[in-house]
């Protein structure tokens, strides 16, 4: 998949770069300074870097409930056909058979239905350089945006397929700290879907957002003491607001699932702050983070 994604970016740069190269030549040829070669007009560039208090996916802690640095960059093509990648820290201690960064490899093609609605289908493959095999999974996901005035809405379902990154290899907790499969090799499939919306607050900088999503996949921990639905099945949400001064945007949000305590308790002590088996990464929390796009 990683080479699929470079191969469609060169696809793309690869017609405006021969372009540029063979005007440079031209030019240098006559005795004349060659100008820099520019953007091809059918490319667009976007991105961004951020700070965060906590990298949540879909409600649970990936840096052990400490501070994330995080960036990406977007390639997109006006037929709508788009690659890009994104990038986080995790777990100081080691997570996901020993990495320490999770970088999300995308494309995908966006299709405008009407003025105001998008559709956006797309593949996102997960991979955690450093760490262990069989801890990379793809998934697949197809999202629907909508705006009626200041609000957005975006309904979306991504379903990762079979795959043993989200097997359920351990039974418990304590199984994983042993090193004791329960399943070695074992194969599960998960679909998570979500909705967002945003409401731009006129006259001001503010918009303030919300997200529900609900996850079903395995209900154990994968091969390196993981999992993308760690109880099988579960709610997660968050309510909050951006404040945006030109590029940078300042978050604030609450961010929780329905994961308690007691019912994770089978799964420490991997599923705690710190592997400890007494902290959770499931729990409410107010999270900042400030972000610049460019």
């Amino acid at each position: 998949m990683k080479v699929h994604h470079a191969v469609a970016a060169a696809l793309f740069w690869l017609p405006a770069a021969t372009e540029a190269q063979s005007v440079q030549d031209d030019t240098v040829a006559s005795g004349e300074t060659a100008p820099p070669a520019a953007l091809p007009a059918a490319l667009t560039v976007s991105g961004s870097v951020a700070v965060v208090s906590d990298y949540r996916f879909r409600g649970v802690s990936q840096s052990d409930r400490q501070m994330a640095v995080q960036g990406g960059i977007t390639v997109s093509h006006e037929s709508g056909l788009y690659v890009g990648t994104w990038a986080s820290n995790l777990a100081g201690w080691g997570t996901f058979g020993g990495a320490n960064m999770e970088l999300d490899l995308i494309g995908g093609y966006r299709a405008k239905l009407a003025d105001n609605a998008t559709l956006d289908v797309g593949l996102t493959w997960y991979v955690y350089p450093g760490g262990a095999d069989k801890t990379d999974f793809a998934e697949p996901y197809v999202k629907l945006t909508g705006t009626a005035g200041p609000a957005t809405l975006t309904a979306g379902v991504a379903y990762a397929p079979r795959q043993q990154a989200i097997g359920k290899w351990y039974n418990s907790g304590a199984d994983a700290a042993a090193g004791l499969y329960d399943h070695p090799g074992d194969k599960d499939d998960n679909t998570y879907i979500w909705g967002d919306s945003a409401l731009a607050i006129a006259g001001t900088p503010v918009t303030a957002k919300g997200h529900v999503g609900h996850s079903w996949g395995q209900d154990g921990l994968g091969p390196n003491a993981t999992a993308v639905s760690p109880t099988g099945s579960y709610w997660d949400w968050s309510l909050g607001a951006d404040v945006t001064y030109r590029n940078l945007t300042f978050n604030l949000s609450y961010v929780d699932t329905d994961i308690s305590y007691r019912r994770a308790a089978y799964l420490r002590p991997s599923f705690s702050k710190g592997q400890d088996g007494t902290g959770t990464i499931a729990g409410g929390e107010v999270l900042a983070s400030l972000t610049a796009a460019f």
